[in-house]
């Protein structure tokens, strides 16, 4: 449905206005200039009804409409399109004014464009969302004006809209590993050497030469009286869980998004990743309580699933509460699993306090930390201290960046995989350390 609201008056006719104004002034002590001002006023006042003509010749003379995606990506640049048509018979000069999503905080956006008569053009711009949720936009504003560019037409297009941002989704793009050992270094991942063979039988075959003795089974090969071998397959169907600290320590911004949003993102990927390895992909969250369960299977609908999830998990600046995650692990998740836990320490003492419950996790399946380093302190570290107070900041900000690699060696005592890593290498050092658990067979 299309509105119509009245004209209005160009910034350009006030400027000429002030400066005949400024004329009639000087015409004070030059006579002369009185008669130009009066017929730059007529002038003026011409092409003012002239272009009130020209721009108001008839009816819906500009079309538009806004095209928006099925759901935004966190994180990531989307793309708006508006398509505008011009019905005028002359090339119409245009001001788009698009009532965009109050999350982007923008009170002057504005689009200028000049369309051909009798053409369409599409115009493009891009928005970046920081949180997940629901997007909303308003009217679509369209300003019209001739070459004289006096006064304009508005034309009001009513565009609502709801958008909802899910987490990134386009990192699946990025990361689609299908032929992950060929195209690693491509995305930045490195390869991992394969230490022996995993575990998980598939037959027993005669030996040929060239099949490792140590396979051998005697048993089987005093059955048959020749030697047979016990042959091994890739081990798939692990089940791998994706476990999202949403307590008060994920809310810490980086780059615009929180550390929430950052492991919401890689956890994603992750998921994606590990489907692709024929493993089954799992996820949950946690702080006063569990929630956001997904359990892990290898099906079709999975990945949408676990995204669906994920759009709904939300910080609730309550303390973690690790004692509760252990006892729902212990109770629902009962084959041994790969544990990615996205969460943050700042120092020893806050690891302490959660060490026995880590402990605990890790004597039934394979735990693997992931906690962030604070990247506002590497300004600090690296800048060069000239007076008293720049060194004492300097120093407390290597104590706390020294904390964070003494967690590391802390968890490595217990056996316990940790992964300390920037916001922005998060994804990639996750996929690493899954890759490293698949070829080194540690599950």
């Amino acid at each position: 449905m299309k509105l119509f609201k009245p004209f209005y008056i160009q910034p350009r006719f006030f400027y000429v206005g002030i400066a005949i104004v400024s004329i009639f002034t000087a015409s004070y002590f030059i006579p002369v200039l009185f008669n130009v001002a009066q017929l730059l006023i007529v002038a003026l006042l011409v092409l003012f009804l002239l272009d009130i003509l020209i721009v108001f010749i008839g009816k819906n003379k500009i079309e538009a409409i806004r095209e928006l995606p099925d759901k935004f990506s966190n994180g990531d640049n989307n793309t708006i399109n508006i398509k505008v048509s011009n019905y005028y018979p002359f090339t119409i000069h245009l001001e788009i004014i698009d009532e965009i999503p109050e999350q982007f905080q923008v009170r002057d956006f504005k689009i200028k464009q000049t369309i051909v008569s009798r053409k369409t053009k599409t115009i493009n711009y891009q928005l970046k969302p920081t949180q997940r949720g629901e997007y909303k936009f308003g009217s679509l504003n369209i300003y019209a004006s001739s070459v004289l560019k006096i006064v304009a037409k508005r034309y009001t297009f009513n565009a609502e809209a709801m958008v909802p941002t899910y987490p990134s989704f386009k990192q699946l793009k990025k990361f689609e590993l299908l032929n992950i050992n060929k195209n690693s270094f491509e995305y930045g991942l490195k390869k991992v050497r394969r230490l022996g063979h995993s575990m998980e039988f598939e037959q027993i075959k005669e030996y040929v030469l060239g099949d490792d003795l140590r396979t051998i089974n005697w048993k089987a090969t005093a059955k048959k009286n020749q030697l047979m071998v016990n042959q091994f397959q890739d081990e798939k169907s692990q089940p791998v869980y994706s476990i999202i600290d949403k307590g008060r320590v994920m809310k810490m911004p980086f780059e615009g998004l929180s550390l929430l949003d950052y492991a919401i993102n890689s956890a994603l990927v992750i998921s994606n990743v590990v489907l692709k390895k024929q493993d089954k992909a799992g996820l949950l969250s946690f702080s006063k309580k569990t929630e956001n369960v997904v359990v892990a299977e290898r099906r079709n609908s999975q990945m949408q699933l676990i995204l669906e999830a994920l759009y709904n998990v939300k910080t609730d600046y309550f303390e973690t509460d690790f004692s509760r995650l252990y006892t729902n692990l212990k109770k629902h998740v009962t084959q041994r699993s790969l544990l990615l836990m996205y969460t943050n320490f700042e120092t020893l003492d806050g690891l302490e306090r959660q060490l026995p419950y880590l402990k605990a996790i890790a004597k039934s399946h394979l735990l693997v930390v992931i906690f962030f380093k604070n990247t506002e302190l590497n300004a600090l570290i690296n800048n060069k201290a000239e007076t008293v107070e720049q060194v004492y900041d300097k120093v407390i900000a290597e104590k706390f960046a020294f904390e964070k690699r003494l967690i590391v060696n802390e968890l490595k005592k217990y056996g316990i995989h940790s992964i300390l890593t920037s916001p922005e290498h998060l994804t990639i050092n996750t996929i690493n350390k899954y890759l490293e658990v698949k070829a080194r067979g540690l599950l």
